[in-house]
């Protein structure tokens, strides 16, 4: 039986178009034209991946995914907005949307991002909590447990969402090494080759830091390098915007490279976005834009 999605979507044409391209990538969908049938839906199907609108009748976007969420599921979910303001892109993410696409979007950026939310949701091991654990890394006052798929700081579990979780795991597993938000929207969210918005990124650290930190404002466990990017500290802090290319924080690593300033651009992700940008001015202009039938959709 193949992957279920979810559509919740009040335009007819739109859905119709998503379920005949999902179908044709060998997805099953459901669907749903308003909020309260949308939430039925994902509560008692309990699809692999949501595509979520924002606009709805009888139920917005917004309550959709925060009732899914208060109800305990991790199901993926994907908004798909109109709406080019920060401030509804920030609240979707922060009532635990994973990910947002804005109309008009291309057919193959969609299918690539169901495939990689589906793709991560199916590394999580059944059998989750049911047996105790060899691989474990212990930085300090946290521990990052790969098995349980758990991080405990000073012993406590902390309830993590998925995405905080591979997140505090990606960086936890080289401490004191900068990631650029574009690189972690390629290692994290799976993204590959990400260009765009890394918004998701910021609101994912911030609303780690709050569950992680003993004062979000003053992080010293997920610290900023400012204009470059985040690092695991490990507790022990350092300054913020700390010089990548000189000592790290504690428990970090040093650089020894013939050639700083190239380490530098490649921690900050330089090289690999200019890598990306050249190798796209050389495409086709079908593949370049990642336009299929339909190329995009308005709503």
């Amino acid at each position: 039986m193949g992957k279920s999605i979810l559509i919740v979507e009040d335009e007819q044409n739109i859905v119709d178009i998503l379920s005949f391209n999902l179908s044709r990538e060998g997805y099953d969908t459901l669907e749903a034209y308003d909020g309260p049938t949308g939430l039925q839906l994902a509560l008692e199907q309990d699809p692999d991946l949501i595509l979520l609108d924002l606009m709805l009748p009888g139920m917005d976007g917004f309550e959709v995914c925060r009732q899914v969420r208060e109800s305990g599921s991790s199901t993926p979910i994907i908004m798909l907005t109109a709406r080019e303001e920060e401030t509804d892109k920030v609240l979707g993410l922060e009532l635990g949307a994973d990910d947002y696409i804005t109309k008009p979007f291309s057919m193959r950026e969609l299918l690539a991002r169901v495939k990689a939310n589906i793709r991560r949701m199916s590394m999580v091991p059944a059998g989750k909590g049911a047996a105790a654990s060899a691989n474990r890394m212990e930085l300090g006052r946290v521990t990052v447990d790969t098995d349980q798929m758990a991080v405990l700081k000073d012993g406590q579990p902390l309830q993590l969402s998925q995405r905080e979780y591979d997140l505090i795991r990606f960086l936890a597993a080289q401490p004191g090494k900068v990631f650029s938000r574009e690189a972690l929207m390629e290692h994290v969210w799976d993204y590959e080759g990400y260009v765009g918005d890394v918004r998701a990124v910021d609101v994912a650290v911030r609303r780690l830091r709050e569950k992680i930190e003993d004062d979000p404002a003053s992080p010293k466990f997920v610290v900023t390098t400012r204009g470059m990017g985040y690092y695991f500290g490990g507790g022990a802090g350092g300054a913020e915007g700390g010089d990548v290319l000189g000592d790290p924080p504690q428990g970090g690593r040093r650089w020894s490279g013939a050639d700083p300033e190239r380490e530098r651009r490649v921690l900050s992700g330089t090289i690999h976005s200019s890598w990306r940008s050249d190798k796209r001015k050389g495409l086709p202009q079908d593949e370049s834009c990642g336009k299929l039938t339909p190329p995009v959709l308005n709503s």
